[in-house]
């Protein structure tokens, strides 16, 4: 029997759902939520910040997305997240690479990919699964990735066909997501801890950005409308963040900026509400404190 309650999170690379949302995920997990993670590419182009593995990179063994996808089951392992799937099947869709490189040229980039015929991809999961909820990008990726930028087309548009009963009956019966999110991050947040690291004497990951206004991740507090407060999964979290080690430095300054501060800040993740309503929340802003606030089970 399906859980009353279900939440689909669309991202483009491995770890990319951790950092986001990895207590998110945790939490849910264990209040007995189903939780299905659905990934566009493998991250073929990532860096690597394992020097013994410097070969699996793009331009020598080009292996780095086969390894990804084990470091994926690590780190879904440690959240409890037993429903992780790719787009399409593992490898349909390539890492794209930044933007303005020579791998957003790929055949197989996501960057290229016909959104519609991605979305298909995205509907049968939609179809199957039926969440209420589904977490993805804003419109600009965060920060702009291009795989991040598709993700999000492609994860808004497969919200819209999955509820046409006229798109692809063969996929499945209609579902209509009641709640859309897109992960963002509260000004306040990261100037909190900007002031945090400064204390630490350590340099800002947004040095000689200027103002905040130039961090295209960094929203206004009253444009956030929920927030996921999860002490409780802070240790999830950060092993699967130490489960994705070809990427993330969990011991560096931006996850950690001490021994407990750091698992406090991963603890905490924001969202904005774009499509459906919005439920009871409180403080000055009305957040919400849960992606199902509103929704009955």
């Amino acid at each position: 029997m399906a859980p009353d309650r279900r939440v689909l999170l669309v991202h483009a690379h491995p770890d990319d759902e951790t950092i986001n949302n990895g207590a998110t995920m945790a939490r849910y997990v264990a209040e007995g939520a189903g939780v299905t993670l659905l990934t566009c590419t493998l991250g073929e182009e990532g860096e690597i910040l394992v020097p013994e593995l410097a070969q699996l990179a793009a331009d020598q063994a080009d292996q780095l997305g086969g390894y990804r996808i084990s470091e994926l089951r690590a780190a879904m392992a440690a959240l409890g997240v037993t429903d992780f799937r790719f787009l399409g099947g593992a490898g349909r869709y390539r890492d794209s690479g930044m933007m303005g490189t020579p791998a957003n040229e790929h055949p197989r980039a996501f960057w290229n990919a016909d959104v519609d015929e991605a979305a298909a991809h995205a509907v049968a999961v939609i179809r199957e699964v039926r969440p209420q909820v589904l977490v993805t990008y804003d419109e600009v990726g965060g920060y702009g990735h291009p795989d991040h930028i598709q993700a999000h087309r492609v994860a808004m548009r497969a919200a819209d066909l999955a509820a046409d009963p006229a798109f692809r009956p063969d996929l499945g019966p209609a579902w209509t997501i009641a709640k859309i999110y897109w992960n963002a991050m509260p000004r306040s947040v990261v100037k909190a801890g900007i002031e945090a690291m400064e204390a630490l004497g350590e340099a800002s990951p947004f040095e000689g950005l200027g103002d905040l206004d130039e961090v295209p991740f960094v929203v206004d507090d009253d444009v956030i409308t929920t927030v996921v407060d999860a002490p409780d999964q802070a240790g999830r979290k950060d092993a699967a963040m130490r489960s994705h080690p070809t990427q993330i430095t969990v011991d560096g300054p931006f996850f950690a900026l001490s021994n407990n501060l750091g698992l406090e800040v991963m603890a905490v993740e924001h969202y904005r509400l774009v499509r459906g309503e919005r439920g009871p929340g409180s403080g000055p802003y009305g957040w919400e404190d849960d992606l199902f606030a509103g929704l009955d089970a």
